[in-house]
């Protein structure tokens, strides 16, 4: 299974591309970040983002594109702009047929690192383990991006057997 991760973000989105294959481990295709101007309009920038996104999804073909959920914070103007972010790479993926899992970011540090409360140091390190990589992915964005795309790959058992688990409930 291959998957696109993707931590958005208007000036910066970190993505990566995991592949992992029956009874192999997982391994990094391509990480890295789409940038956009910090003085562009938005939908100048939202359409950098999707037009990057499409070309991802076409170049890797990914069976998911998994994507950080958006969290409120305390600057709402934030919380907004990025849910514009999330759209755009959401409609990309619609666009493209592929399957769409959202993770909150506690679940995403959580399912990395062991703890919903990491730091981003600790995210790269740990994606860095778990790829055998000799550094983590740079910058932490992009880091991030793979770290998404891990956590999709290591929930996908779970993810599975939840319809069973409902279907035996019953």
């Amino acid at each position: 299974m291959r998957v696109l991760g993707i931590d958005p973000g208007t000036a910066v989105m970190g993505y990566g591309v995991v592949e992992r294959g029956a009874g192999r481990p997982c391994r990094l295709l391509e990480c890295g970040t789409l940038t956009t101007g910090a003085r562009d309009p938005l939908p100048s920038r939202l359409r950098v983002l999707h037009d990057g996104v499409t070309a991802l999804i076409a170049r890797h073909t990914p069976d998911a594109v998994a994507v950080e959920s958006a969290f409120y914070g305390k600057n709402v103007r934030t919380t907004v702009v990025l849910s514009h972010a999330r759209g755009v790479i959401l409609l990309a993926a619609e666009m493209a047929g592929v399957e769409i899992a959202e993770y909150s970011p506690a679940v995403i540090k959580k399912t990395v690192v062991g703890r919903g409360a990491a730091m981003k140091a600790q995210v790269g390190y740990m994606v860095a383990q778990l790829l055998r990589l000799k550094a983590p992915p740079s910058p932490s964005d992009a880091a991030d991006g793979v770290a998404v795309a891990i956590t999709h790959l290591m929930m996908m058992p779970q993810r599975l057997a939840l319809p069973h688990q409902i279907a035996a409930s019953r």
